[in-house]
């Protein structure tokens, strides 16, 4: 018998399952950068836009404040990343890579690719599908 409670109903447990499927399947291959997915995340970010106050930061990767700091700090501690004051507001951290986090970014284009190659029976236009999907529940939720 199915019931609101039935965990086969729940799309959030999906979404919670595939979520720890793709930190495991992420887990070899930035290994060899050394690096968790979320630090691979905050660096995506800064490889786009580099020399950018923390705030706008968590902005682009979502991630929220408490966590980006505990992020940022062993960023920092492994190299890839330095703070500075910004000019204008001393009081405001900004987020710059240092010349081993600038060389990272080589080492770690491949990895997209890695990924798609691990979803065989999924296509580019499932996958596109799925990306407007899941930005349409973000946006839903994020909105009450």
């Amino acid at each position: 018998m199915t019931t609101p409670l039935s965990l086969n109903n729940q799309l959030c447990h999906r979404f919670y399952t595939l979520s720890n499927a793709f930190s495991r399947a992420y887990r070899p291959l930035l290994s060899q950068l050394g690096i968790t997915y979320p630090q691979y995340v905050v660096l995506m970010s800064l490889w786009e836009r580099d020399d950018v106050p923390i705030s706008e930061l968590v902005g682009h990767t979502r991630i929220d404040g408490g966590a980006m700091s505990l992020i940022l700090k062993k960023l920092e501690k492994k190299g890839f990343i330095t703070f500075s004051a910004d000019e204008k507001d001393r009081r405001i951290r900004r987020v710059l890579l240092t010349p081993f986090g600038h060389q990272q970014k080589a080492r770690a284009e491949g990895i997209p690719e890695q990924m798609r190659c691990k979803l065989k029976n999924i296509t580019q236009a499932e996958a596109s599908t799925l990306l407007l999907l899941m930005d349409k529940l973000n946006a839903e939720l994020e909105d009450e």
